[in-house]
């Protein structure tokens, strides 16, 4: 009995420590309410291939939010109840539909081909980082997903009795349609499906997904189907079979349509599981297989799921946490978690991936990104990789420079090699320039400072900065431009500017410095000091009429901002908060006017011009403690370790970025500006791994202490047992840091 203790103790230990562990704190369901537009399904570290429940077709009796009702942007929502099959191709926390296709299903029974006829309810939903099972209510069938980089692999535990695995290529998130389906075998099919139109935008561009799914057990039948358009001329009455779906049983040629799909039936004497890989590639079905085979051969679905759960594991230890709440572990690691899907590995295992506009097939010795959503990560995200991972921001900013080389423009919104055009400014100069000052500097940085030049000087054809004439012109872009939003747009070419202005500053170019740190404050020219906002204006400088500073929140229209309004927008230029100080006539009115941006409820969450908002007090001497009470409140507020645990949209990763650099103490207030602002941490002891081949050491330790009995509600920071002097410490000072204490009142 004493033995027995003894091993049930240790075994105890071990459990509890697993427990621990940050892989363990991820929960995948944070962010699929609220439109956070997450999914909870399997996916490796930055992976191409994901399995998610596809949950938004179909039953409206049963279904909140269905994929065609609204801009849906998730193959998944947390309050839906009515499965369809799991897609092995997605993306995480966007604003638009796209993907969500090459979609399975597991049923029993007789053969259904209609998601409205064979889609079920579903019950015991579990979800870790790699993992994902439910059970299928209507079948009795545990549906478990895992996968590799590249790779979705499936266990179906199937009852006695007939059962099928359906492969639906007609049912996705995106709106494009067409696809090709070939069966080679009982235990393999192939085939390609067409995806694209990301936001709506050049579907001329619409380009193809290739992929290879290989089953454990071949099947004892299988077939596809075909569901073509229904005529309505005069040879409907010689048409009997017109509009009717055609299933194709024993076919092994190529069937090729809109709603296509294949099926493989089996009947089994007893329960029994089969698993089922599929490999994607955008280059070819031949890249698919090879995919399939290097990350997942000879590897059964457990085997994969360790490896895959080991790399997030790895991915997430580079931060330690030390604190009480574990309702806050929750939120940080799935928050960290969350920055690992996107951008996403674009290349194949051998390096070949389309390049962009080329129509060629490139290949790369590296790794080349994509999903590079770049007006929403430009303000927090990159930086925080520059910090945690810095080699893969090198090999994102690298990809930059590739599609540059492919396209002529550095990207604004790329999604697998086209370029959407989605949101305003010139984001990926204020990346390119804040990655070589953070001390990454292995790339061509010349080349990346002719694209940021050609960006900002080239006015006709320029994809990236409409109205940029008339903004070199006046220092602003007018109503009457055409471009949408000019005041956002104006303040967006101001940062591009101000990065350019730092980075040649860095390289000793004097005449671009000063020319582009002129143009980054010429948002100047748009105050109104009677309304004291930022106005639209025509182009010979009177005001426009009817302004109305709360026009444009909740995404209504305005002729002057882009997704917000004056109030969302006025303070959102951090690199020239000084400035702005002087424009409103000194700190006291700057302090109140961004108190009501607070307390009449002005700011938005979810909108990432207002992400600075709360640290701006610490450019205001005696009321840094508000940046710290206001950065905590909102962390309180909006993100939880619950479903509708992000503010909203995670705009790839940003939304996370925020809370995982808030809950540290400390967020990079002004972006190409190598310097972060200080806040008291949520956690009383943070360990950061930093990785010695950029930073010469191999961690960063930062405290937060409480001092008890203190009247005064004043907040100090000391750095290497040094009372530091403000609220602003450099990345430089940062990183060789031995450690930061916050000493703040209790």
């Amino acid at each position: 009995m004493k033995k027995f203790l003894v091993v049930y103790g240790l075994l105890l230990f071990q459990w509890v420590t697993a427990q621990n562990e940050p892989v363990d704190y991820v929960n995948p369901f944070i962010g699929t309410s609220n439109f956070g537009a997450t999914h909870p399904g399997a996916i490796a570290p930055r992976g191409m291939a994901s399995v998610s429940p596809f949950n938004v077709a179909g039953r409206t009796d049963l279904n909140s939010l269905e994929k065609d009702s609204r801009w849906l942007s998730n193959p998944y929502v947390y309050e839906n109840k009515f499965l369809t099959g799991f897609s092995h191709v997605n993306m995480s926390g966007v604003g638009c539909p796209e993907l969500g296709v090459i979609i399975s299903m597991p049923t029993t029974g007789g053969l259904k081909i209609n998601h409205l006829n064979y889609g079920t309810t579903y019950s015991n939903e579990e979800a870790k980082a790699g993992y994902y099972s439910a059970e299928l209510d209507e079948y009795n069938i545990k549906a478990e997903m895992t996968a590799s980089t590249r790779t979705g692999v499936s266990r179906y535990s199937f009852p006695k009795g007939k059962s099928n695995i359906l492969l639906n290529l007609g049912l996705g998130l995106t709106n494009e349609q067409g696809a090709m389906v070939k069966i080679v075998s009982p235990t393999e099919i192939e085939g390609i499906r067409t995806v694209g139109s990301f936001c709506y935008n050049s579907p001329e561009a619409a380009y193809p997904v290739y992929f290879a799914a290989e089953f454990s057990v071949p099947a004892n039948e299988f077939g596809a189907w075909k569901t073509p358009s229904k005529y309505e001329g005069e040879e409907v009455q010689w048409m009997t079979y017109n509009g009717e779906t055609r299933i194709k049983k024993g076919f092994t040629r190529e069937v090729i349509g809109d709603s296509i799909g294949a099926y493989f039936t089996y009947d089994f004497k007893e329960p029994t599981s089969v698993e089922l890989k599929i490999g994607v590639s955008y280059v070819s079905i031949e890249n698919a297989r090879e995919n399939l085979k290097k990350e997942t051969g000879g590897k059964d679905f457990d085997a994969v799921y360790a490896e895959t759960r080991k790399s997030w594991q790895d991915k997430l230890s580079v931060v330690e946490v030390k604190g009480n709440n574990e309702e806050d572990k929750h939120v940080f690691y799935t928050s960290l978690y969350h920055m690992q899907i996107h951008p996403n590995i674009f290349n194949d295992v051998n390096g070949e991936y389309p390049e962009i506009s080329t129509g060629k097939i490139g290949k790369t010795e590296g790794t080349r990104y994509t999903t590079f959503s770049l007006w929403d990560t430009y303000r927090n995200y990159h930086q925080l990789l520059s910090l945690l991972y810095p080699e893969e921001q090198l090999e994102m900013v690298n990809s930059m420079l590739e599609i540059y080389d492919e396209n002529g423009w550095l990207p604004k919104w790329e999604l697998n090699s086209t370029e959407t055009f989605t949101m305003v400014g010139d984001p990926a100069a204020v990346i390119l320039s804040d990655t070589y000052l953070r001390g990454l500097t292995d790339f061509n940085v010349e080349k990346a400072y002719e694209a940021m030049l050609k960006s900002a000087t080239k006015t006709e054809n320029n994809p990236l900065r409409p109205g940029l004439d008339e903004y070199i012109k006046n220092g602003f872009v007018s109503v009457d431009s055409g471009v949408a939003g000019p005041v956002s747009v104006t303040q967006e070419y101001n940062i591009a500017d101000f990065a350019i202005a730092q980075l040649a500053k860095e390289l000793g170019k004097e005449e671009g410095y000063q020319k582009f740190l002129k143009r980054s404050v010429s948002y100047r020219e748009l105050y109104n000091p009677e309304s004291q906002f930022l106005q639209p204006k025509h182009e010979n400088g009177r005001w426009m009429e009817g302004f109305d500073p709360l026009a444009g929140a909740n995404f209504s229209k305005n002729p002057g901002f882009i997704e917000g309004n004056a109030w969302q927008y006025l303070f959102m230029l951090s690199h020239d908060a000084e400035g702005l100080i002087k424009l409103m006539g000194g700190e006291k009115a700057y302090e109140e006017k961004l108190d009501a941006v607070f307390e009449k409820g002005h700011f938005d969450m979810a909108n990432e011009p207002d992400f600075a908002y709360p640290y701006l007090y610490n450019f205001i001497p005696g009321s840094e403690n508000k940046a710290s009470k206001q950065v905590n409140k909102l962390l309180n507020k909006y993100y939880k370790n619950s479903p509708d645990g992000l503010p909203g949209n995670d705009d790839t990763g940003t939304m996370s970025a925020w809370a995982v650099y808030s809950m540290m103490g400390f967020y990079p207030i002004i972006p190409a500006k190598s310097v972060y602002t200080i806040t008291t941490p949520v956690f009383e002891q943070i360990k950061i791994k930093l990785n010695p081949d950029f930073y010469g050491k191999d961690s960063l330790i930062i405290r937060k202490k409480e001092i008890k009995n203190q009247k005064k509600k004043v907040y100090t920071l000391m750095r290497n047992n040094q009372v530091f002097p403000n609220f602003f410490i450099s990345h430089e000072d940062l990183v060789n840091s031995k450690e930061l204490i916050f000493f703040t009142p209790e």
